[in-house]
């Protein structure tokens, strides 16, 4: 079985093929072919991934290329994993909106909506290539923003593209793990969108778990979000909310942690990835083990600002790891073996809410097997939730439409109707500054 990775010199694949390296099942992935726009960066992770298959009897024969038609041409599976503008493009997303005093983070509020504007066109370039190419193949998108990228991308595509997202993984799982319950053998009512969604049950041999946890301050306090979000806003929420919405529930905090910081998020990265792939390539030592230290750092400052904001400390040791190719890899076992598993995944709405039509991509609890993902029932969204899923749902339409028209206008009005952007001025200024440092972004008219 063939599985293309797009982004395939990106700092994270060798997560993906380390997780392909533990499967010896009937049916798995035998080849894998990098793409990336970057040939510098596919000869590190090359490096990377010779260096992890070395032990391994038979691991998945690996080549790269830089042409997108070659590497599509019968693939099984496509992950994409793509950064539009590069590390420094996050970095200029975060700068822009800091400087109008909004947040710029690379998935939520006006650095969202940037990144989206920029990637949404080439996602959608690379769904009509999968169609024509590979019509057969599965799209496992795990491009930044994923729920809007997701959308763009079934509009071709259909269902045969399916967003994944390693935050409600993780939640879930120190959800479980601080009632001392089993991940693997618990439900979790988790529903919203992508980094902005809220598990509401955790039911394990049919009873949920959830109202225990929060009964119990001591309890409820333990763990991740408990520190990030504190003890009484969970417990009037009555529910446990994706770790992004540290952002929406704690904005002033968390712009003006961001504007004090040193560096931001995406400056930092840019610059210990930089020097990654800088020391890959002078250096004739171990490049696996340069990628497991860079990794470490990488893990442990994730969300530092809002964990600094909310005074909750270091991640917990046990945070300190990915998810997400876990995620895929089960996702492709299920639907290249009929290996019927539950997954929370990007996929389109169907009738799971009512407050959305049938083609907006949500974040649910599906049903995978050998015909894809299906959407399991849940209850109806609390009032404060479906207005928070209303809100950034319309602004992603308005994304989309401004890629597929070019419309500044409409790209203004994205930004403008974001609760995270309090003006209309602000908005249009926003257009005007990110239109200036993104050459991605001189379709808009």
């Amino acid at each position: 079985m063939k599985l293309t990775i797009l982004g395939g010199g990106g700092f994270r694949v060798p997560l993906v093929y380390g997780a392909l390296l533990g499967d010896r099942g009937e049916g798995r992935v035998t080849e894998v072919v990098l793409h990336d726009l970057d040939a510098g960066r596919l000869a590190a992770v090359t490096r990377v991934l010779a260096e992890q298959a070395a032990p391994v009897a038979d691991a998945p024969a690996v080549t790269a290329t830089t042409d997108l038609d070659d590497a599509l041409r019968g693939a099984d599976f496509v992950f994409s994993a793509i950064r539009v503008g590069g590390l420094q493009g996050r970095a200029d997303d975060e700068r822009v909106a800091l400087a109008e005093g909004v947040l710029g983070q690379e998935t939520v509020g006006a650095g969202g909506i940037a990144y989206g504007l920029r990637t949404v066109p080439v996602a959608v370039d690379i769904a009509r290539r999968v169609a024509r190419l590979a019509p057969d193949a599965w799209v496992i998108n795990f491009t930044n923003p994923a729920g809007l990228v997701t959308e763009a991308m079934s509009r071709h595509l259909g269902d045969r593209v399916i967003g994944i997202c390693d935050s409600p993984v993780g939640l879930g799982r120190r959800i479980a793990r601080v009632l001392g319950a089993n991940p693997k053998e618990a439900w979790i009512d988790y529903v919203g969108l992508n980094h902005l969604g809220w598990v509401r049950g955790l039911r394990v041999a049919g009873r949920d778990e959830l109202p225990r946890l929060l009964a119990d301050p001591d309890l409820l306090g333990s763990f991740e979000e408990g520190k990030l979000f504190g003890v009484d806003w969970l417990r009037s929420l009555g529910a446990i909310p994706n770790e992004y919405l540290h952002y929406y529930y704690f904005n002033r905090e968390a712009v003006r942690s961001y504007q004090q910081a040193e560096r931001t998020r995406g400056t930092f990265l840019r610059d210990q990835q930089a020097g990654f792939y800088e020391q890959v390539e002078r250096s004739d030592g171990s490049a696996l083990e340069l990628w497991d230290r860079t990794r470490a750092e990488r893990e442990a400052t994730y969300m530092a600002e809002n964990r600094e904001t909310a005074g909750a400390g270091e991640r917990d040791a046990d945070d300190l790891s990915g998810g997400y190719e876990k995620v895929a890899l089960a996702l492709m076992r299920a639907i290249a073996r009929d290996e019927r598993t539950t997954l929370i995944l990007n996929v389109r709405n169907r009738t799971t809410l009512s407050v959305l039509d049938s083609e907006a991509v949500i974040e649910v609890p599906c049903l995978v097997d050998a015909n894809g993902a299906h959407p399991v029932a849940v209850d109806p969204l609390p009032g404060h939730a479906t207005g928070l899923v209303c809100a950034v749902k319309a602004v992603e339409r308005e994304v989309l439409a401004a890629a597929e028209s070019g419309s500044r206008t409409t790209a203004a009005k994205a930004f403008a109707l974001h609760p995270l952007v309090d003006s209309v001025n602000v908005a249009r200024r926003l257009v005007e500054g990110y239109t200036a440092v993104h050459p991605g972004l001189a379709y808009l008219r």
